[in-house]
């Protein structure tokens, strides 16, 4: 299973960041009607909450800046966001770090069980399932709203 869960990691984050990489720098910040959030947030939500629930942010890692909670977690906005806001390029570039990271996280901790279930995942193992699930919704967001965004464009 560790493999099989290191190879997952590897090709949903690497497909993310090809996605990212290949997006107009113009489209990210646009959030189009119908949408809560713009391209801009989801990158940056995505890569906070793993770092989250992958490695304890803001408590025991210390790799991203502590203003990240503010700017992308659940319920925050690019409306509302204020200070330094991080590019697109530094976030891909912070994705890219956290995939080494990820896969230097020792086999024998995916089988460790969770202090307590979050939505049904009971182990470290699981839980890195579901930060892989919710990385490609995230992707399905952007992928749609690129599409809203060069529509509307012609």
């Amino acid at each position: 299973m560790s493999q099989l869960l290191f190879n997952n990691m590897g090709l949903t984050r690497s497909f993310f960041i090809k996605n990212v990489e290949a997006l107009e720098e113009g489209l990210v910040g646009i959030q189009p009607e119908g949408f809560n959030n713009n391209i801009h947030w989801h990158i940056g939500h995505v890569l906070t909450t793993a770092e989250s629930f992958m490695f304890g942010f803001p408590k025991n890692t210390s790799h991203l800046p502590a203003n990240y909670l503010e700017l992308f977690a659940k319920g925050t906005k690019p409306a509302d966001w204020q200070g330094d806001v991080p590019s697109v390029s530094v976030l891909t570039s912070q994705l890219k770090d956290q995939l080494k990271r990820m896969k230097e996280i020792p086999v024998e901790g995916f089988s460790k069980k969770l202090e307590e279930s979050f939505l049904g995942q009971e182990t470290f193992g699981e839980l890195i399932n579901f930060v892989l699930f919710h990385e490609n919704l995230h992707l399905g967001h952007i992928q749609a709203m690129k599409r809203v965004i060069e529509k509307a464009e012609k």
